[in-house]
């Protein structure tokens, strides 16, 4: 699996990461949602770059402009509710790909035991496809895992890009040992070294679902 960091170029993306984590604005869950969003726009131009492209003749008023178009077929896919955000600054730029949604949870068992648990997945056909998997925060890498082999149920993609901007070392080193060297890759905008024992991104931002959407029960 490869792994691309944009965070370690001198971007406009650090600005809004570093929005995203300031915990003064962080109460405002517009801006939040906007900074997460923005970030998916950047991810999804990235990744143009790795899609199949040929040239297409396009009539303008005046003649003819030879232009070269993307041909992959793209799937959007997000784990819910707090990919939300960012998946839609994917869709964005690819207005026309097909999507699919993932609804994947933290169940506890006992004490801080948990598993993931998946009450939700609807996908299209994947096979041959480009899937793009958009989740906001990577902290074991577990829920990402099921997710992925979740999808792949419905069809191999061609290839898959994993789109989590705020990602653990821990998380980043689990997804390399446990899916395919090939055909994946892992797009985040910061790898934060610390993992708590609840499973908490130090420093990390907190719970990115409540800031978008409200405090859950």
């Amino acid at each position: 699996m490869k792994v691309i960091n944009l965070g370690e170029k001198n971007t406009v993306l650090n600005k809004f990461v570093a929005q995203m984590r300031d915990k003064g604005v962080q109460k405002d869950s517009m801006r939040f949602r906007r900074n997460l969003e923005r970030l998916g726009e950047i991810f999804a131009y990235e990744i143009s770059h790795h899609l199949d492209y040929s040239t297409k003749e396009v009539v303008t008023p005046l003649g003819i402009a030879n232009v070269p178009t993307p041909d992959s077929k793209v799937v959007v896919s997000t784990i819910l509710r707090a990919g939300l955000p960012l998946h839609q600054g994917i869709l964005n730029y690819f207005d026309d790909a097909q999507n699919a949604f993932v609804a994947a949870y933290r169940k506890y068992d006992k004490g801080e035991d948990f598993h993931i648990n998946i009450e939700y997945c609807s996908t299209p056909d994947l096979t041959g496809k480009t899937l793009i998997l958009a989740d906001t925060m990577l902290a074991t890498g577990a829920s990402l895992e099921i997710a992925y082999k979740r999808l792949c149920e419905e069809g191999q993609p061609a290839h898959t890009h994993l789109v989590c901007p705020i990602a653990s070392a821990y998380a980043v080193e689990y997804l390399q040992k446990h899916l395919p060297a090939e055909g994946v890759t892992l797009w985040v905008a910061t790898i934060d070294e610390e993992l708590t024992s609840h499973s908490y991104i130090v420093p990390g931002l907190g719970d990115a679902g409540d800031l978008a959407y409200g405090v859950k029960k």
